[in-house]
């Protein structure tokens, strides 16, 4: 056997793990996607001051991509002398690190405030192409492989295993 040929069977193999292990992670790529697509834009958490109510499969969603598991905790609401008190607190917060100029008690200047939105933009573009490169290497999967079969029971076990790591 030459060198030519036990690197080329080398490739051959290193190219069919790639495969099949693309296959089988594939659904949990597009799992974080859109999950992590959902949390860039808050749609699976109630915002402070919002009427915004999440459904309940985003929250439960979220819950999964962030702590890896289904249960979401129960907030308990505070007392309404406790939000008072707390609302008080942060306007007066608010107020003393308003300005940049303003400065906190060890003698440092308070930092800018940071626009998110130009981030937010970029992850869910990051997102989306995550999203869309995963589907098209599962199209290509099917498109230029012999064994189909094979390739829809490594895809099957893909989602089927972490469904059950999250039921059991």
């Amino acid at each position: 056997m030459t060198i030519m040929s036990s690197l080329h069977t080398f490739l051959k193999y290193l190219r069919l793990i790639h495969l099949y292990t693309g296959v089988f992670i594939a659904p949990a790529l597009l799992f974080f996607a859109f999950t992590g697509a959902l949390q860039t834009l808050s749609l699976h958490e109630t915002t402070r001051g919002s009427s915004y109510r999440p459904p309940a499969w985003a929250v439960m969603l979220g819950q999964i991509h962030k702590k890896q598991t289904p249960i979401v905790p129960v907030r308990k609401p505070l007392p309404p002398d406790k939000q008072a008190d707390k609302g008080t607190q942060e306007k007066a917060q608010s107020f003393s690190t308003g300005s940049a100029e303003a400065l906190k008690p060890t003698g440092e200047v308070a930092p800018i405030s940071h626009n998110p939105l130009p981030l937010k933009c970029f992850f869910l573009l990051v997102s989306i192409g995550l999203f869309v490169s995963t589907l098209s290497g599962l199209y290509m999967s099917y498109k230029y492989i012999r064994n189909r079969r094979l390739i829809t029971v490594i895809l099957l076990g893909g989602i089927i295993f972490p469904v059950l790591l999250t039921v059991f």
